[in-house]
């Protein structure tokens, strides 16, 4: 399977038309058509359905996901070799709303003031998401809420802790309350975290089962709970510093006993320093103020 091929697949996909693919790529359409067919033939599948326009099957379906993510890696490793000896190209991070990454602003304008060719490349999802790219070499960095297995990386602990609490619509009877307590989430439809970890955290706080809740639906972002915040159909329990990206009549309101948890940033081991990431990890450990407490290797 060759690169290029999966670069014509991924046009079609885009296009949903021989012709216009053709087009785009500049080559004849029954060269095109050619290579498609016989990348059908060599993975035993059919990509698309023929129609007005051209549809993904299961297996094309299949395909885009894993096309883009090779062709992604491509292009990030071609970037890393090919600027060798100069500070370049593009540097990728990965988070959720978290109040941590409040640090990283002041570190990247500084290093880029230093490195006018690179820029930064962000990436929003779950912790389960980010370490899958980190460990896939599609992420530089990754910042994620604990508790996290960060075991196959270097990370960093951030100082600034997490907060959890309850965002609900400004009119909802507990928004004139200045604590939630574990009482006042009982036969509440609520949105909440699918990651495990958190909710053994939660049911621990809450002092029994979290599947005691009444559990409307969860998130791996908490952007995907706000519009269902937003139209009173249920609550979210999440942290502080995802709530501060939204806008809209949300309030937030911390839980009681306070609940808090901490953040790392986390990269893979051995991180080649010819690198713009590299670079720009040697420079984070020295940026005063960065205030992380440990380092693991």
């Amino acid at each position: 399977m060759e690169i290029r091929v999966l670069q014509y697949f991924l046009t079609i996909a885009q296009e949903e038309n021989i012709s216009r693919a053709a087009e785009v790529l500049h080559i004849t359409q029954p060269t095109l058509s050619r290579q498609i067919h016989q990348l059908e033939e060599e993975l035993g599948t059919q990509l698309f359905l023929r129609g007005r326009r051209l549809t993904l099957t299961d297996g094309g379906i299949l395909l885009k996901h894993h096309a883009e993510e090779i062709l992604a890696l491509v292009d990030k490793t071609l970037s890393d070799f090919q600027h060798q000896g100069e500070v370049c190209g593009t540097i990728s991070i990965g988070s959720g709303g978290l109040s941590a990454s409040q640090f990283l602003p002041p570190v990247m304008q500084a290093f880029r003031a230093r490195y006018p060719q690179v820029r930064f490349e962000f990436y929003t999802n779950s912790a389960e998401h980010i370490i899958e790219r980190l460990n896939q070499g599609l992420l530089d960095f990754g910042l994620l809420l604990e508790p996290v297995d960060v075991a196959k990386f270097d990370y960093r602990r951030l100082p600034e802790c997490e907060r959890w609490g309850l965002l609900l619509r400004r009119d909802h009877p507990l928004a004139a309350q200045d604590v939630i307590q574990p009482q006042d989430l009982s036969r509440l439809p609520l949105i909440t975290t699918a990651r495990l970890p958190l909710q053994k955290e939660l049911s621990s706080w809450l002092g029994y089962d979290f599947s005691q809740l009444d559990i409307f639906g969860t998130y791996n972002v908490v952007t995907h709970a706000a519009m269902f915040v937003q139209s009173g159909t249920a609550c979210a329990l999440t942290i502080e510093g995802a709530v501060n990206l939204l806008g809209g009549d949300l309030v937030f309101r911390p839980l009681a006993p306070e609940l808090r948890m901490t953040s790392v940033l986390a990269w893979k081991k051995f991180k080649p320093h010819f690198s713009a990431a590299g670079k720009f990890l040697d420079f984070l450990q020295a940026w005063p103020g960065e205030g992380a407490d440990k380092t693991a290797s």
